[in-house]
């Protein structure tokens, strides 16, 4: 069957969807790549199967509302990208429907409520810790509140949260050091309030290897959670804000949240038919994770032995091993350190719930994500838990903890690089 998109009839953004829809052949080779098939069970629940629910939708043969629990459901991990011959850019497909469809959408008081204290608090840091702060003395009261919002409460550390950094706009390797190279570091939003030493790190690993960082201070969030669900006025605020606060003057614009990384390269069609759209395609042209940067320098300063082996389970987050293509680069950063042997986890191409707020979306099947990815993890019995991106590293953190194991350090990629650096590789630090 030849899928079809009337010509214009949405704007600059069905190009994109068009060549999604025509491309798909129906092969089926998505569905054992996809995880909420596998959870579900349906069909409509598949890649292929949105794919055509999406294509009527657009050409006004099914209402948003029939289409709205399958594509719902759908976690945009891209694990089907990587499984399809054809060459599908489901990407393009499933968030520029959910922005052309999202003023259609009819929802509850409470699903209102529950959007909108997710697009006002995560986004920015220092809200998302004063909510965080105001959610733990609620959490004890979650049973009684709506449905819909105990996932917040729930998903909120025990612990309290850090406090947030304030770095300098210019951060040079230590004196005497030659520059080698000159970036701009992206913070994240999210991983600001939750665990700042991942930027921290960053900034210490970029400077050791003769890397001078800036830090604009105007950055904001990239806006990877606004146009995953739809709210597309607020990803292009978000993406023209960072297309003026990010200096030319830099050889990369570096991304240490899978998330963050994916969301920059996505701002080309996220201002697709804008007059900002050519300086989106070239930040999403500079912009690389870190582990890509740090391979494409060239020799790093050597890391020290620390003496013992360390077997590491490295998870693949879904936005820097799908949405990136990255794979390799963290992988042989962490063979690089003496004594570490890198633990591959069964199924590691499942995602692990977590997408964004897809946890809090849909708390159902993140949860049985969650709990599947942490009981592989589990039964390799390894030393630290590895990941580019802080939702995995929190959903992991919170469904291992859950399962009545002894405690397993879950660290960023970065983050093990840096203690390797300077002689705390292994310490407990969860």
């Amino acid at each position: 069957m030849q899928h079809t998109i009337k010509p214009d009839s949405h704007g600059a953004l069905t190009a994109p969807m068009a060549e999604a829809v025509t491309k798909c052949v129906h092969c089926g080779f998505c569905l054992p790549a996809c995880p909420t098939y596998h959870e579900i069970g349906s069909e409509s629940d598949s890649p292929r199967g949105r794919i055509v629910i999406m294509k009527e939708v657009l050409e006004g043969t099914l209402t948003v509302a029939d289409a709205a629990p399958h594509v719902d459901a759908c976690l945009g991990c891209l694990a089907c990208e990587p499984a399809c011959p054809s060459g599908v850019p489901y990407r393009d497909l499933i968030s520029a429907y959910r922005a052309k469809t999202n003023a259609q959408r009819q929802r509850s008081l409470t699903e209102k409520l529950k959007r909108k204290i997710v697009s006002m608090t995560i986004p920015y840091p220092g809200r998302f810790q004063a909510g965080a702060r105001l959610g733990r003395l609620f959490k004890p009261l979650a049973g009684l509140m709506p449905r819909a919002l105990r996932p917040m409460l729930d998903l909120l550390p025990a612990e309290a949260l850090p406090p947030m950094v304030v770095y300098p706009p210019v951060v040079p390797p230590p004196p005497g050091q030659a520059v080698r190279h000159r970036v701009a570091l992206l913070l994240g939003c999210a991983q600001q309030a939750l665990d700042p030493d991942i930027n921290d790190a960053t900034i210490e690993v970029l400077n050791r290897n003769g890397i001078e960082v800036v830090i604009p201070p105007t950055q904001g969030c990239c806006g990877a959670l606004s146009w995953h669900v739809g709210e597309l006025k607020d990803a292009q605020r978000f993406a023209i804000n960072n297309l003026a606060a990010f200096p030319a003057e830099v050889e990369a614009i570096i991304t240490n949240a899978a998330g963050c990384g994916s969301g920059i390269h996505e701002y080309p069609l996220i201002l697709k038919g804008s007059s900002a759209e050519a300086a989106a395609q070239a930040i999403a042209e500079r912009t690389c994770d870190i582990t890509v940067h740090l391979a494409k320098l060239g020799p790093l300063v050597p890391v020290p032995d620390p003496g013992r082996s360390l077997r590491i389970a490295y998870h693949d987050a879904c936005h820097l091993a799908n949405a990136q293509g990255v794979r390799l680069p963290p992988r042989d950063l962490l063979r690089a350190i003496p004594g570490v042997e890198i633990v591959e986890i069964p199924d590691g191409g499942t995602c692990c719930g977590s997408a964004g707020t897809y946890n809090i979306d849909q708390p159902e099947i993140a949860a049985s994500l969650g709990r599947q990815k942490a009981k592989f993890i589990r039964d390799l019995a390894p030393d630290i838990i590895v990941s580019g991106n802080i939702g995995c590293l929190t959903q992991l953190r919170t469904h291992l903890g859950q399962d009545g194991g002894p405690p397993i350090p879950i660290r960023h990629t970065i983050q093990v690089l840096r203690d390797a650096y300077i002689g705390a590789l292994g310490e407990a630090t969860d």
